[in-house]
Order: structure tokens, then C-alpha cells, then sequence
């Protein structure tokens, strides 16, 4: 059982992820942050074919919020280090902010396109962790903001 004041310290949460490059369609990018109040704001950049910025924003429950605290404790994620981790490059970044109760922590690296990167690396083994954690997120940040737009309440 956890004390009030370790609650209260776990209560503390922020997450922001970033993957994106510049290229000759502009700067594209891929970015979603979800604060402890449940507002998750997405954004996503692609140039391509004159396509426009989309920015989505929505208010998901304090069970949602509680999950994505779940995935990222379970992941160990905050035991990592991106010291050995490829830097950006040309061909894009990554970014993986969290704060979770007294943790902070902020990643950085290179684009990862396939497992192949990851296991190329010079670390690739926290890599993974770093690879799983925010396809297992993005997978979730797609989920909500499709259901929340696309979904018919009851078909007429």
C-alpha cells in the first residue's frame, strides 16, 4: 500500500513524444503530449502531397491516465540512459519526456525505422525498452484520439 505521500508524488505526471525530420517535403513530424489533468493534445506534420498540419485535442479519463502511469513504471523505462543511443541525425529524432512522481526524465536519439536499428546500437538493450515503450504509446495516443473523432454515437 502506498502512503499519501508517495501518492501524492506519483500524482505529479507529464508525457510528451516527438519523432520527426526535415526533408524535402518540410519539416514532418509526429508529436503528442498528456498531462495529469487528461488533456492529450496530438499533432501531426506531413507535407506530402500539400497535405495540412492536424492538431487534435481531447480530455480522456483518469483511468486512461492511470494505464499510460502503469506502461510506463512496468516499462523501466526511467532505469535507462540514452547516452549510447545513435544522436540525431538528418534523418530525424526521437524524443521521450516523462515525468512520473520524483523522476524527470527527457530522451533523445536518432529515428529508429525497424529492430534491426535497435539492435545495431551500441545499447540494445535500453534501446528496446525505448522502442516498445513509445510504440506501445503511440499505438494508445492513436487508439483515443481515432475513437474520440471517428466514432457514431448511435447509427440513425
Amino acid at each position: 500500500m502506498t502512503s499519501p505521500i508517495e501518492t501524492e508524488a506519483l500524482d505529479e505526471f507529464y508525457l510528451r513524444y516527438y519523432v520527426g525530420h526535415k526533408g524535402k517535403f518540410g519539416h514532418e513530424f509526429m508529436e503528442f503530449e498528456l498531462s495529469p489533468s487528461g488533456k492529450l493534445r496530438y499533432a501531426n506534420n506531413s507535407n506530402y502531397k500539400q497535405d495540412s498540419m492536424i492538431r487534435k485535442e481531447v480530455f480522456v479519463s483518469p483511468a486512461v491516465v492511470e494505464e499510460v502511469k502503469r506502461i510506463i513504471i512496468e516499462s523501466e523505462i526511467t532505469k535507462e540512459d540514452d547516452q549510447n543511443w545513435k544522436e540525431p541525425d538528418k534523418e530525424g529524432r526521437q524524443e521521450l519526456e516523462i515525468k512520473i512522481g520524483n523522476e524527470h526524465i527527457a530522451f533523445t536519439c536518432a529515428e529508429i525505422g525497424s529492430l534491426f536499428d535497435v539492435n545495431e546500437s551500441s545499447d540494445p538493450e535500453g534501446l528496446r525498452i525505448f522502442y516498445y515503450l513509445t510504440m506501445d504509446l503511440k499505438c494508445l495516443m492513436f487508439s483515443l484520439i481515432s475513437l474520440h473523432f471517428k466514432i457514431n454515437p448511435i447509427p440513425k
